[in-house]
């Protein structure tokens, strides 16, 4: 007998393996998906009584193909894919290097929205089932059962090519960043969930980083890749120490950082290190990086280099700019110049519409700044406007109780008139 959960990892790895094989061989990802899919459900109802066979690759990628095969026989096309099968490598022998790599970039196709990119990459490259992908974004897993069949049903209809793009193909630099930010996407929602009553859902950040990895070792001379990874690991070493003993929020000045993971720096630095040896001009995830690095390097909040992270904000502003990047460069600057031109560089991007008032961390970032600046019931106003709009609880909290403890230095004694 084999342990579950030792049985559970293996199908987890073992899946995108297996269906970037089919695939490749038969070149309908819809019609392999469902295969593969119930290849794993017979694994996982046999292998924990019967023992993990001797190849659990070819055991799965056998059954897989068997099913996908009785599936197509009765269709016109059975003979010429069932000789295009039988030109293909015996099941059991190791799988082309690229197929998964080749999956995650047809999930990530152009066709879908980055929701639904991000669906199907978990069920079809993560190994998740359904009902964890629904869990995991609060959803009924109806809700997203459709949104996953919409998403294989578009793919189908773009025709696309089962292929990582090669080297000087046209399309391949934007393919590549789509990628790469569809796991940068999933990894943000696993790192600081956008909604509901955890700040973190470790599968979504650990399945990012586990996503990065790969693609780094398939494609380990992209810099954007390796800045990527690189990203990933220097945020994540953080998260034991962002939230307290009943998962309240702790900001990065008020953590603990002797809880920081020591190791995930150490390796995170040494890959941003590495990446600046690639050529070209280092982008988005290599400045993202190069941030968290100086962050990650302080052993104290007081000892952050603020004004080398303003300046790595300045070149991400002239890279990939955004309103979150502009935020977040207003507090370098307030930590650089100080409060008040920090406000004013948001007032000159409010009045030319550069930051959406609906936006729940613009409502933060003033609150923040005002009562740097001493302005407290101005901030009282802003904390009250960001926990009024954000959906995740953690967050709702930690801005509820700095408006509370606002409102008790601003309300007026008793006595006095108010």
């Amino acid at each position: 007998m084999t342990d579950q959960p030792v049985v559970e990892d293996l199908l987890r790895s073992l899946a995108p393996q297996v269906l970037g094989a089919l695939t490749r061989r038969s070149g309908d990802f819809c019609a392999c998906e469902d295969a593969v899919q119930e290849a794993l459900i017979a694994a996982a109802r046999h292998w924990p009584a019967q023992g993990v066979p001797d190849n659990p690759h070819g055991w799965l990628l056998q059954s897989a193909t068997r099913r996908h095969t009785d599936r197509m026989r009765s269709e016109a096309a059975r003979r010429r894919r069932e000789e295009r099968v039988a030109r293909e490598p015996a099941p059991g022998q190791a799988p082309a290097t690229d197929d998964s790599l080749a999956l995650l970039f047809m999930c990530c196709h152009p066709a879908l929205t980055p929701a639904s990119a991000i669906a199907l990459t978990l069920r079809a490259v993560g190994g998740l089932t359904t009902a964890q992908i629904a869990a995991a974004y609060l959803v009924p897993e109806a809700t997203m059962a459709q949104r996953i069949s919409r998403a294989k049903q578009r793919l189908k209809a773009s025709s696309t090519v089962f292929e990582v793009p090669v080297p000087g193909a046209p399309d391949r630099p934007e393919r590549l960043r789509r990628v790469l930010h569809v796991l940068y996407l999933m990894f943000n929602e696993g790192y600081t969930a956008s909604a509901g009553p955890v700040l973190h859902r470790a599968d979504l950040s650990e399945e990012a980083v586990r996503l990065a990895r790969q693609v780094h070792r398939l494609l380990p001379a992209e810099g954007e890749v390796t800045g990527l990874l690189a990203l990933m690991l220097l945020t994540e070493a953080r998260r034991p120490a962002r939230t307290g003993p009943h998962g309240e929020l702790i900001p990065l000045a008020e953590q603990d950082r002797t809880r920081w993971d020591r190791g995930l720096i150490a390796e995170g630095a040494a890959l941003l290190t590495g990446s600046f040896a690639h050529r070209g001009r280092p982008g988005e995830y290599r400045l993202l990086a190069a941030i968290a690095a100086v962050h990650d390097r302080a052993d104290r909040a007081e000892d952050t280099d603020w004004p080398q992270i303003l300046a790595l904000y300045g070149l991400l502003e002239h890279v990939a700019g955004s309103p979150v990047v502009t935020l977040n460069r207003a507090v370098a600057l307030a930590m650089v110049d100080g409060p008040t031109a920090a406000l004013a560089l948001l007032d000159r991007l409010d009045a030319d519409g550069g930051l959406p008032a609906v936006l729940h961390r613009v409502h933060a970032v003033r609150a923040h700044l005002l009562e740097m600046a001493g302005e407290e019931a101005s901030a009282l106003a802003h904390y009250r406007s960001a926990a009024a709009r954000t959906t995740s609880t953690p967050e709702q909290r930690y801005l509820t109780a700095r408006a509370a403890r606002l409102h008790q230095r601003t309300r007026p004694a008793p006595g006095e008139a108010d």
